[in-house]
């Protein structure tokens, strides 16, 4: 049903009634409403930014992403109701400021008739001038296609930052990009001096696949996500064959009394451990948004993932990551009798490869410093009496050289030791060292404020990451020597 307004009604009424002041009825209805749009816009991507990054990541959604989508339904609902009471005041408003025209009544007297085409002519002129005003009115770039949605109408990650630092200048005017998408759901208390800005999805998400790339090793753990900051799992380190502890099975005979068993189960905590980086940048340097956008986005995430790795390895499990070759599950194979310093030979490397669990020598790798790939490359089969090579990369010389030693992928890392010092060839199981990841992985945060005496931006990178060994000990073999998943060479000096 059409509601119809009687024209004597005064502005100030039915201001007062929608709880608005007269001038904003009349002087902000343009920028008002197309700022409700642009908010319900942004609400929108960030629900479906939330919603991909749970998808691209193969999990279920966090209880923190369940609430933080349900505040945004709730604020799209609010924005829903005041753009709708905006567009009923646009209507009523001009209806009351359209002109008196002609005098003589052209529809026969009726005055329904008239005040209907009193409105129509009223609503047109109004119309045009919305269209007008928005012609006029100078919005910043938006989004222009589903592919920009992710960076919220950015187009580097270096105008971002720059963008930062125009907007929380003294008496500057935020960048509204950056207001709708501030930490809070209500994009006008999203300023520099709350802390800083939330930083664009998709460049977010770029830093992670650094991150998680194929040269780091924390994507080859047994990775688990979790949204506190640590995990406990309960472990069984008991073997098929031990005699006594955990459970047992026993032969019987007919009628005898039954021996019984209980499990020997223990826990195995693993925190989350913070690791940043702070990168802090003169005012002259953001001018330059490529280079800006090109440092940030490669020189930190490099820095994090050398540190993980390197953790991975040697971390003292003491704020950070235990390290496999500081873990009491490692096995150590001795040099060979008279072995000249920093060498590796053939019989290490069998040493090493027997010394592995059985399913480890279909899922290990090789982890080895640089160097020790000229001995590799270099390494003979003994006792024949024409040179043989032990290490070939596939296709001979020709291809590339980076192949296989004993069926299992070979991977150089700066985080291994010095050829001929402990740890500078390792055999390892990955599956087997438990790594926490905080949900949601790295994030990015820009503050003016830490270094606001010298002109100078900060910004900083943290990743919540823990890990350890499944297992605190080798394990122990009927008839043999023990196995580990962990494996490495001692030092040859």
């Amino acid at each position: 049903m059409t509601r119809k307004f009687s024209l004597a009604v005064s502005a100030a009424a039915v201001a007062a009634y929608f709880g608005l002041p007269l001038t904003a009825m009349v002087k902000n209805e343009v920028s008002e409403r197309d700022q409700l749009v642009q908010r319900m816009k942004d609400l929108t991507t960030a629900a479906n930014n939330i919603k991909a990054t749970a998808e691209a990541e193969k999990r279920d959604m966090t209880d923190d992403e369940r609430t933080e989508i349900d505040g945004i339904f709730a604020s799209f609902e609010n924005l829903s109701t005041d753009l709708e009471r905006l567009e009923r005041l646009d209507s009523v408003n001009a209806r009351m400021s359209a002109p008196t025209g002609r005098q003589t009544d052209p529809n026969g007297g009726d005055p329904e008739a008239a005040a209907a085409a009193a409105a129509a002519k009223a609503s047109a002129a109004t119309r045009s001038q919305l269209d007008a005003g928005r012609a006029r009115a100078s919005v910043p770039a938006q989004p222009k296609d589903h592919r920009d949605t992710g960076k919220w109408g950015f187009r580097s990650e270096g105008e971002f930052l720059a963008s930062v630092v125009k907007s929380s200048g003294k008496g500057a005017v935020a960048d509204p990009r950056l207001i709708a998408n501030a930490p809070s759901t209500y994009g006008s208390e999203g300023t520099g001096a709350d802390g800083g800005f939330a930083v664009p999805p998709d460049f977010r998400t770029a830093i992670v696949k650094k991150v998680m790339g194929e040269d780091s090793l924390l994507s080859r753990t047994d990775q688990m996500v979790t949204s506190s900051n640590a995990i406990t799992v309960p472990t069984d380190e008991t073997t098929p064959w031990q005699t006594s502890g955990g459970i047992q099975a026993y032969w019987e005979s007919e009628g005898g009394k039954k021996s019984q068993s209980k499990p020997s189960l223990t826990e195995k905590t693993v925190k989350a451990n913070k690791i940043i980086a702070l990168v802090p940048m003169t005012d002259e340097l953001l001018q330059d948004a490529p280079s800006m956008a090109s440092y940030v986005s490669s020189k930190a995430p490099e820095k994090i993932d050398f540190k993980v790795n390197d953790a991975i390895l040697n971390g003292s499990g003491v704020g950070q990551p235990l390290g496999f070759l500081n873990s009491g599950a490692l096995v150590t194979i001795d040099p060979e009798s008279g072995q000249a310093a920093d060498t590796v030979v053939y019989q290490n490397i069998v040493n090493m490869y027997t010394r592995m669990t059985a399913e480890g020598k279909r899922r290990g790798v090789w982890v080895v410093n640089s160097d020790v790939e000229a001995q590799l490359m270099t390494m003979q089969f003994p006792g024949t009496g024409t040179a043989v090579p032990v290490y070939l990369p596939p296709g001979g010389l020709s291809a590339q050289p980076y192949g296989t030693l004993m069926g299992r992928p070979v991977i150089s890392t700066e985080a291994a030791a010095a050829l001929g010092d402990f740890g500078d060839i390792s055999f390892v199981d990955f599956t087997q060292y438990m790594s926490v990841i905080k949900a949601g992985g790295i994030r990015q945060d820009v503050s003016i404020h830490l270094f606001f005496d010298y002109d100078i931006t900060a910004f900083r990178f943290v990743l919540r990451v823990g890990g350890q060994p499944w297992w605190n000990t080798p394990i122990t073999r009927l008839n043999g020597l023990s196995r580990s998943p962990f494996v490495t060479l001692g030092a040859r000096a």
